[in-house]
């Protein structure tokens, strides 16, 4: 265990580029039935750390259970190797929506 933990964090030490964010993500959320997709946050910005989460936002084709959603985030997360939160837009608060879609970068 301790093993595998050390070689995640070593693989999160490079911070990741838009392009190969896009590369990795763009075929597991097209084979999940994820319709629109964009990129936000600290990446988004260009002010990723190398601790940094990625933020992704989702639009699903028809519906999706939680277990559904789960399991994408993982896939994601088992190709990027780092977290994922995934948010999707119906689901963005007012009062952040604006700020949010005004920094996306659209994967799908």
């Amino acid at each position: 265990m301790k093993k595998e933990a050390s070689n995640r964090s070593s693989k999160q030490e490079e911070i990741l580029t838009i392009d190969r964010i896009i590369k990795l993500a763009r075929p597991i959320l097209k084979k999940n039935g994820i319709v629109k997709a964009g990129l936000f946050g600290s990446y988004a910005r260009g002010q990723a750390k190398k601790s940094s989460d990625i933020d992704l936002l989702i639009k699903v084709k028809g519906k999706k259970s939680l277990l559904d959603i789960v399991g994408i985030q993982l896939a994601l997360e088992e190709s990027v190797k780092r977290k994922i939160d995934l948010i999707e837009y119906e689901e963005l608060h007012p009062s952040l929506k604006k700020k949010i879609l005004a920094e996306e970068v659209r994967i799908i």
